[in-house]
């Protein structure tokens, strides 16, 4: 029955405990506050000093929008000239094809020639390097076609001397060499000077300078990744961009830059197909230029040897209608002449397409607009074959709509080409018939008539081609460019890494949370015994007392005059101990048996130390060191072996007056020890001389302390047990694992062992013991006390955990 009771409390013990209480959690923690405080110290002094030697980068933005497309809702600047037939129709440019265009390698490699972007200057000082930028002392420019195809990534180190002199040194220092400004430096393949600057000034002397020169390539991918420009709207046609850099001016100057080395190719694109038809137009000119000199030398020497002046009233006539015919015919001429130039064109670039002039007289307007969406196709894919593979979507549907467009341009040329046939030969006809009047007008004003309308024929064509001339530059001069600016890129001043702020509330919780981890893992990894909760968690078995850990090396830590709290906790168990063993009050032999799971959990100190604490109340009392294989009692005591229980045992001849002892340190105390370690202590303990020994010393004694061999490793202790009116069960604080206090319980549960209870030793009197109090009681602390702290240095003071 009462087997049960002890199982239904221990069971209903541990489902209470297995409700989480807050405040026993914080206290985990709060006991180690100086690690707490210190580690939120050391964080905060690491971010001071990252943020103090740490270069701040800032960011700079700017805005575009990108003109000629449909979301951006403008017109073109080009309307005005709709009528001259110069402004071809095509589709409206794509923000994201814009996008990837700005961040081309071409492009950026374009400003970083522009902003010689390759070579870096960094100021030198004594922890950190800032770079410089804009305002320079001197500039290293490459001699030759060097530094366009150079592929140098090094790093020297240059000191200005004096106005006129200039140290270099590699960057390990290990060589030199003293120069000046404007001298040929490097080898045959990479040369450079350094050019003295007009920002040159006195304060720039003996201060190293660092230049880094990196290759071109890996500038380019640097910048790539570090400029970002996306839209501000999905419907929305402005681009916003924004670089991120240690340099506020520079990263202003490299987004400013890009957008103007957009535009100028946006530009160099847009002008190619004006440029194509200007130099088409050009090499006719020079032709035709040609004919009609030569026809004009003729009119002339033609009326120098007839000396005719003019043509009569007739010839006159004749000639109008001659010159009006002959224009048709150069013009149906001219244009069959573009068609057949055309279809020869589109028929050789059947792999490689290139722009078709325009602007050049087709009298088919749905031909000239068939033209100018081939040339906008031609260019949307050069633009995308920079940036995309030959299987993007987007290319392969360009060159499907290219094909389809250049196989409907080719019918309709063709068409036009038998169109234009035909109406030659109307006009041809038409001709015939004028010559026949002419026939009729006398032979040197008809040879006249002749001259006149050959010359006549090269003029109108020659005027032609000037208008188509003309056309062409007022399309090349008013181009304009692909993106309009909105905001110049700007940088507002403040840094955006590291920020100041969240680098202090970073390093505010890394400094409360490194702590809290650590401890946390400690507590989980710990599986020792800590305090009195840990031991009412996990049994049942009455508690008796805590000993704090003593930080003497006194071996009896109780006397009349001591006030440690290690003393305080002896007196506290030996008031325990009058409660448990009230029943026997009045009687004499009480007897306590110490006994604990293993060895080295502090048995003989507690025997000791608790047989001196009785004796201080005017008890008598004899400590008996029953553990017969391993004696410490003598050992702990520091005196030599004598005769023990062993010896009385084995010989019938002693009497326990032969066996007792007593100490200095202890007045009014028996000790009898163990003696010699026998062959066989369990069956010794089995005899009828240990019964002997228990009757005889019940009479004698008030107390009888038994220090008792370890419960987990022999059966010793069981032995005996019927003899003890209290057992005392040792655990030691940070030695025990908790798993083997099951031991204990089961012990209790199964009252092998008498009345059980159980002594803590060890414990740490810096912190409270599981309920959150200690020994700080009043006059607990007395001057033993601070003496024994003192003795403990203050680091470990400080973090006793």
């Amino acid at each position: 029955m009462q087997e049960n009771n002890s199982n239904f409390m221990m069971t209903n013990q541990l489902e209470e405990n297995d409700s989480m209480n807050l405040r026993e959690e914080i206290d985990k923690y709060l006991i180690y506050w100086k690690w707490f405080v210190l580690s939120l110290i050391l964080a905060l002094g690491l971010a001071f000093v990252y943020l103090r030697y740490t270069t701040p980068t800032y960011s700079a933005t700017g805005s575009i929008m990108i003109k000629d497309n449909q979301k951006s809702g403008i017109s073109t600047e080009l309307a005005a000239f709709e009528d001259l037939g110069i402004i071809g129709g095509g589709s409206a440019n794509n923000p994201e094809n814009e996008i990837e265009i700005l961040k081309s390698r071409k492009i950026i490699g374009h400003v970083v020639d522009s902003l010689d972007l390759q070579i870096q200057y960094f100021y030198q000082g004594r922890v950190k390097t800032i770079e410089m930028f804009g305002s320079l002392p001197f500039k290293i420019q490459f001699l030759g076609k060097s530094y366009s195809k150079n592929k140098i990534d090094t790093t020297f180190v240059v000191t200005i001397q004096d106005a006129e002199t200039l140290l270099i040194n590699d960057i390990e220092k290990e060589q030199s060499l003293t120069t000046g400004f404007n001298i040929n430096l490097g080898n045959t393949k990479h040369s450079f000077q350094i050019l003295k600057t007009e920002d040159l000034k006195p304060i720039h002397f003996n201060k190293p300078i660092v230049v880094a020169i990196s290759s071109r390539d890996k500038v380019i991918d640097n910048y790539r990744g570090r400029i970002n420009i996306s839209t501000i709207d999905k419907n929305s046609s402005v681009l916003k961009l924004n670089l991120i850099d240690a340099v506020k001016t520079k990263a202003t100057a490299i987004l400013d830059e890009l957008v103007k080395q957009y535009n100028m190719d946006a530009i160099n694109d847009k002008n190619l197909v004006s440029e194509k038809t200007k130099n088409f137009i050009n090499e006719r000119l020079k032709t035709v230029g040609g004919y009609l000199a030569l026809a004009q030398d003729d009119v002339k020497d033609y009326k120098t040897k007839y000396g005719i002046t003019g043509l009569s009233l007739e010839g006159e006539l004749a000639l109008e209608q001659v010159s009006l015919n002959n224009t048709k015919i150069v013009d149906i001429q001219s244009q069959l002449s573009l068609a057949n130039w055309i279809l020869k064109k589109l028929g050789k670039e059947s792999e490689t397409n290139e722009i078709i002039p325009t602007n050049l007289g087709f009298t088919d307007a749905a031909i000239t607009s068939s033209i100018a969406q081939y040339n906008e196709l031609v260019l949307q894919k050069n633009k995308l074959v920079v940036i995309a593979g030959k299987l993007n979507p987007q290319l392969i549907e360009l060159n499907r709509q290219i094909e389809v467009l250049k196989k409907s341009l080719l019918a309709s040329i063709s068409n036009l080409q038998k169109s234009l046939e035909i109406q030659l030969e109307q006009l041809k006809q038409e001709a015939q018939k004028v010559s026949a009047k002419i026939s009729n007008i006398p032979l040197i004003e008809r040879g006249m008539i002749d001259i006149e309308r050959q010359k006549e024929i090269y003029s109108e064509l020659y005027s032609y081609l000037l208008k188509k001339k003309e056309e062409t530059d007022i399309s090349l001069a008013v181009t304009v460019p692909n993106a309009k600016i909105i905001d110049y890129a700007y940088s507002n001043g403040l840094a955006v890494a590291p920020k100041k702020k969240i680098n202090y509330l970073v390093a505010l919780f890394i400094g409360f949370l490194l702590p809290l981890v650590v401890i946390y893992i400690k507590n989980v990894l710990d599986t020792k015994i800590h305090s009195r909760k840990d031991i009412e968690d996990l049994t049942t078995i009455p508690f008796l007392g805590d000993v704090p850990h003593s930080e003497t090396d006194e071996k009896v830590v109780i006397k009349s005059d001591s006030r440690t709290s290690t003393a305080e906790a002896f007196r506290l168990i030996r008031t325990n101990l009058d409660f448990m063993l009230a029943s026997k009050a009045n009687e004499k032999g009480k007897t306590i048996f110490v006994t604990s799971t293993t060895s080295g959990e502090g048995k003989s100190f507690i025997s000791i130390n608790l047989a001196a604490a009785l004796s201080l109340s005017n008890k008598k009392v004899l400590l008996l060191g029953v553990d017969l294989r391993a004696p410490k009692v003598t050992e702990y005591l520091g005196i030599p072996e004598r005769k023990g229980i062993t010896n009385f045992i084995t010989n019938e001849s002693l009497t326990l007056e032969d066996i007792k002892f007593t100490i200095s340190e202890i007045k009014d105390l028996d000790i009898i020890a163990s003696g010699v370690i026998p062959p066989n202590p369990a069956e010794l303990l089995l005899g009828d001389r240990i019964k002997q020994l228990f009757a005889e010393v019940k009479q004698d004694y008030d107390f009888i302390i038994v220090d008792t061999a370890p419960v987990n490793l022999v059966t010793d202790t069981f032995l005996i047990s019927k003899y003890a009116d209290i057992t005392l069960y040792v655990s030691r604080a940070n030695y025990l694992d908790k798993r083997m206090l099951k031991v204990a319980q089961n012990l209790y549960t199964e009252q092998k062992l008498n009345n059980m209870a159980i002594v803590l030793n060890d414990t740490d009197m810096t912190r409270g013991y599981g309920y959150g109090y200690g020994y700080g009681y009043g006059y607990g602390y007395g001057v033993g006390y601070l003496e024994e702290a003192q003795k403990v240095p203050w680091y470990k003071r400080m973090f006793k955990s």
